[in-house]
């Protein structure tokens, strides 16, 4: 055998064991996955259809997580979980009325207490890159697009109802309602084309969910995607 036949042979070999080490690494976080995460996460879909159906959701969906996710955030949060919804993932579960005002009974919200090692957060975070949705459209959004941070701000607060369910900072300050997942830190969290899809169709996903389903131009609901996923 030639030295060229010889080096052909070793780099064959190596691409081999790269490629089943990656393999081995999605198998291990699904793996893992099932052990921690899956008694609480649905990752097969489809999401409830039913009222029933979302009081009983214990966590998020996540069958389309590799669409929705940094896999950056998703590597921090699995390590270190803390609660993104501060009204929880149902927010209907967690309201008590007193002398007529509402507020949410923060004892009832439910803390993730599967904290994983560095490791596995790895191997766990690949698993859900891993779940797209072929369907969502991506390059949609011009991440490095300059917009009008005034227009945004009277979009998401004046024009259409989004303020009223979902914190944001405006001006250095925190502002918004609480049933819906807060914003603040969206850009570390989501990706942009998700959140325009999420946007133009919220339904899609979630077919109970509460946000409602509004005829944007692209031009604003690009808009309002760069204003959410843009450092406050």
């Amino acid at each position: 055998m030639t030295l060229n036949q010889l080096l052909k042979a070793a780099w064959g070999g190596l691409t081999l064991i790269i490629a089943m080490a990656g393999e081995a690494t999605a198998l291990d976080g699904k793996a893992i996955f099932a052990e921690k995460c899956a008694s609480c996460h649905n990752v097969t879909g489809p999401a409830p259809t039913t009222l029933q159906g979302v009081l009983q959701r214990k966590a998020p969906d996540l069958f389309y997580a590799g669409s929705k996710f940094k896999r950056e955030w998703l590597v921090r949060w699995i390590q270190s979980p803390t609660p993104i919804r501060p009204s929880g993932v149902m927010f209907l579960n967690h309201l008590v009325t007193k002398d007529g005002k509402d507020s949410i009974n923060k004892e009832t919200v439910k803390l993730c207490s599967s904290k994983l090692s560095a490791p596995d957060a790895e191997a766990v975070a690949d698993y859900l890159t891993t779940l797209k949705d072929s369907k969502m459209r991506v390059g949609v959004v011009d991440r490095g697009k300059k917009f009008s941070t005034s227009r945004a701000v009277q979009l998401f607060t004046k024009q259409y109802p989004c303020i009223g369910c979902h914190t944001v900072k405006i001006r250095n300050k925190e502002a918004g309602g609480v049933s819906g997942p807060p914003l603040t830190d969206a850009g570390d969290r989501l990706n942009p084309d998700w959140v325009y899809a999420r946007i133009e169709n919220p339904q899609y996903w979630d077919p109970k969910t509460w946000m409602p389903k509004i005829d944007l131009s692209h031009e604003k609901r690009e808009t309002l995607t760069l204003f959410v996923v843009s450092p406050k």
